[in-house]
């Protein structure tokens, strides 16, 4: 199994609209973070999580021809906001694009791009077969997937393992009968907003944490804002198995 990481950074991405702090001024490629989004290569099928305000950009960069299925973490602007740009895989594929979402996430997007689900379509809109997913396990282009549930503050989110790869963002606690289907995955993604306490996510010495008690072999953290530092300090201060993630960081599993 490969994954692409396709967006490692938060709502407003990095570098920060007007900010001139040290990581939004870096000229290190890693310091450059779209929003977080993930791109899984499984058994020769492509899924994607979630679709976020950069999505078209991120599959134009990371040279992403097929797409066989869409599934969503939860309903906030920065994982949805690109779902329009799937209309390219219903030209070049000839078939509408599964999509699997909770059922609130849902009735999100059914606000925010009613257009696409209207009853009488204009003409290009792109072609959505919604699926509706909980907490049991599900199959998306024959791949299984297990959605993990985490609270963002108080918004449920979903995390997904698959096979030995377990992926994790917006989090901030962790229920214990959820931590059950963690343990034992090889490679643990997990958000790491910042170092500074946050009300829904985890910080840096939170993500860590969670990491030493789950016990993966090897850990990447996401959904970094710029208030993290730049990649090459911060890895400094990180056990070996962890690493930062960046965008177009790809990893075999």
């Amino acid at each position: 199994m490969k994954v692409t990481f396709l967006g490692t950074g938060t709502s407003q991405g990095v570098p920060v609209i007007g900010c001139s702090c040290e990581v939004c001024t870096s000229v290190d490629f890693r310091d450059k973070r779209l929003r977080t989004s993930v791109h899984i290569e499984v058994n020769g099928k492509s899924i994607i999580i979630d679709s976020g305000p950069d999505f078209r950009q991120q599959v134009l960069a990371n040279r992403i021809r097929q797409l066989d299925a869409l599934v969503f973490t939860h309903e906030h602007k920065d994982h949805t906001a690109g779902m329009d740009d799937v209309r390219s895989f219903n030209f070049l594929q000839q078939r509408s694009m599964p999509v699997y979402a909770h059922p609130r996430v849902q009735e999100s997007l059914k606000r925010e791009f009613s257009y696409v689900f209207a009853e009488k379509k204009y003409p290009g809109v792109p072609q959505i077969d919604l699926h509706s997913i909980g907490l049991a396990p599900f199959q998306a282009a024959g791949v299984t997937l297990q959605p993990v549930e985490v609270m963002h503050y108080k918004l449920p989110v979903l995390g997904f393992r698959v096979h030995d790869f377990t992926y994790i963002t917006d989090a901030k606690t962790i229920a214990e009968e959820e931590k059950e289907k963690i343990r034992g995955s090889k490679v643990l993604v997990l958000n790491a907003l910042q170092k500074q306490p946050h009300i829904s996510h985890f910080t840096l010495d939170e993500a860590l944490a969670m990491v030493e008690e789950l016990q993966p072999k090897q850990a990447y953290f996401t959904h970094l804002s710029h208030r993290m530092g730049t990649h090459r300090n911060v890895e400094k201060e990180l056990p070996g198995n962890v690493q930062i993630a960046y965008d177009g960081l790809t990893i075999t599993v």
